[in-house]
């Protein structure tokens, strides 16, 4: 690697050719203010907060697009420097709602940490500012344009790394705002409700759709049965909301804290990953053996499915008709919980907790019900978890670490577990399947072919005299390419995972906000996916075949995987939707 030479304030530094000022002070200890700059998500220019002097140089630049050069001598912090960053806060902040002291992100946003690191107390450019009305009509995404300081990492985001071209720049100058075409609501228009812009947003101009209010009113209804359940990823991220290093699981602090705040029972996700995995894994046999659509696509991201129903109609019939893990639980916990526990499924409340703001909208959906009644009745995302923890005056860390309830236990296999991650879904699905077809249990059970942040995975599987060719998308920029390649013929494959978010679950729209800062020295997906990892190597089951309550299950009651009741309680159907 080539590396050039030179000064930041006076300091020698060393830095990679091609790369910017920012990164080359970041490096050396030095931080440079910035709030349209993200990490592999934004890099523009446009917000003007981190401006650098240029020795010999007529005017400031912006760090994090100016490249490095040889002998290059520059200076953050002369008083041109921070007067210049002071005024330009001062004009965002003019034009910003400034009542933080009630929005989501207080003490967690950007604009205020940038206050108060550069000294700003007052406002000394009042006048004529914007006002919007707040769109509140997705079932997922709150967007607040008040909030918005324009420095469109969420417009970056959604165009250039999902391709879901939703929201864009409107208008022009001082009437410059963010929004969809025709001022639509987000619900009107193709997104996909992933909520990756949420999770790049700076400051408080989109939130998720809170629905802390509803669970405490059920919490709170005696003749209500509150039933919650915990995606894999939670537990990776969960932690970090109160303190916790990133990458730090909290499984049984989770369930402790679940239960404190009076959930009736507290169940894993996990456990219906693995029954997932049962009914997908023998849906692909059943399509390899029969002659069926091919290849068949995973089921268990809904900001794919949706993408996959505005973009790639056609391809609907290549989709698992597996429910997601925890819709296919919401409906065995009102129908084999239900009968079990003697209690009518109408008076059931089951709670999701979720990574993922997309499947707020998963939950309404007519298609996941069963004799009328929705799967799931509300979703909470881990932010959203937090909060309650939080308002309820638990102090998670010092929880002790406690068990899922029965009766399906604390018996969730490690392939539940790396759902959260990308290529979990694959990799779950095939220590099942090539154990089936070889009709043996192998003892290596890590793949190591679909892990990792390649942005398209492919790899093949022998077993049982056939060869399985898989491949693994995350991010619905990747997502499209690869089923562009699979439509044109470029690849060929039997099996395909989608997720939606850059790196899976762990970097859902509904997991802790990490601070541009932060996202330049950590890899949040790498972290998160950590603990995911090593709970499945700490587990005594790693196969959800091996599964004792997964095995229970179908004898008591579904008879076998793919049976006429699996179907009907755990199998759907998706629909083609408007491109716009």
């Amino acid at each position: 690697m080539e590396m050039v030479n030179l000064k930041i304030n006076g300091q020698d530094v060393t830095a990679p050719a091609g790369s910017t000022v920012l990164e080359a002070a970041r490096a050396a200890g030095i931080e440079i203010p910035t709030l349209c700059y993200l990490k592999d998500v934004s890099q523009t220019g446009s917000c003007r907060m981190c401006l650098v002097e240029i020795k010999g140089g007529r005017a400031l630049q912006a760090a994090c697009v100016y490249p490095v050069a040889e002998g290059l001598e520059v200076y953050t912090n002369t008083p041109a420097v921070r007067n210049a960053r002071k005024v330009t806060l001062e004009l965002i902040l003019s034009n910003h709602d400034r009542k933080c002291l009630t929005c989501e992100r207080n003490r967690n946003c950007e604009l205020q940490t940038l206050a108060d690191e550069l000294g700003v107390t007052d406002i000394h450019y009042e006048g004529v500012r914007n006002e919007y009305d707040v769109d509140e009509l997705s079932p997922s995404i709150v967007r607040d344009n008040n909030k918005c300081i324009l420095c469109r990492r969420c417009v970056s985001m959604c165009k250039n790394i999902q391709t879901v071209g939703a929201i864009d720049a409107m208008e022009r100058g001082f009437r410059t705002s963010i929004g969809c075409a025709f001022e639509k609501s987000l619900s009107e228009v193709s997104c996909v409700n992933c909520g990756q812009c949420i999770a790049v947003c700076p400051v408080g101009a989109l939130r998720e759709k809170d629905a802390t209010d509803d669970v405490w009113a059920a919490l709170a209804n005696p003749d209500k049965h509150v039933v919650v359940q915990t995606a894999p990823a939670v537990r990776a991220a969960l932690g970090e909301e109160f303190g916790m290093e990133m990458g730090t699981p909290v499984t049984g602090k989770m369930a402790a804290a679940l239960r404190r705040l009076g959930f009736d029972k507290v169940f894993d996700t996990d456990f219906a990953a693995d029954l997932t995995i049962m009914e997908e894994g023998t849906e692909l046999l059943q399509r390899l053996q029969n002659g069926g659509k091919l290849p068949m696509i995973t089921s268990c991201s809904p900001g794919w499915i949706k993408f996959c129903e505005h973009n790639f109609p056609e391809m609907i019939d290549n989709l698992s008709s597996c429910k997601s893990p925890h819709e296919m639980y919401g409906a065995v916990i009102k129908s084999y919980y239900a009968e079990k526990a003697g209690i009518d499924p109408k008076d059931i409340f089951v709670v999701s907790v979720m990574p993922c703001t997309a499947k707020k909208f998963e939950a309404q959906r007519e298609e996941l019900s069963v004799n009328g009644l929705l799967d799931v009745d509300s979703v909470l995302t881990t932010r959203e978890l937090a909060k309650m923890i939080k308002q309820a005056g638990i102090r998670f860390a010092l929880l002790p670490d406690e068990k899922f309830d029965d009766p399906f236990g604390d018996e969730a296999t490690g392939a539940g577990v790396i759902f959260g991650a990308t290529g979990g879904v694959m990799e779950a699905a095939i220590r099942t399947v090539a154990d089936i077809l070889d009709n043996t249990s192998h003892s290596e059970v890590e793949y190591e072919a679909v892990r990792g942040l390649e942005g398209i995975k492919l790899a093949s599987v022998n077993a049982g005299g056939k060869t399985i060719r898989a491949a693994v998308a995350h991010g619905l920029g990747n997502a499209r390419e690869l089923l562009n390649k699979v439509k044109s013929g470029e690849v060929e494959v039997d099996f395909i995972e989608i997720m939606a978010c850059p790196g899976g679950c762990v970097n859902g729209g509904g997991q802790p906000i990490v601070c541009a800062k932060d996202r330049m020295d950590k890899d949040i997906r790498v972290e998160r996916a950590k603990a995911l990892y090593s709970e499945d190597k700490s587990l005594e089951y790693r196969k959800s075949h091996d599964n004792p309550y997964i095995k229970k299950i179908y004898e008591e009651y579904l008879g076998e995987p793919g049976s006429h009741k699996a179907h009907g309680l755990l199998h759907t159907h998706y629909i083609a939707r408007d491109k716009h």
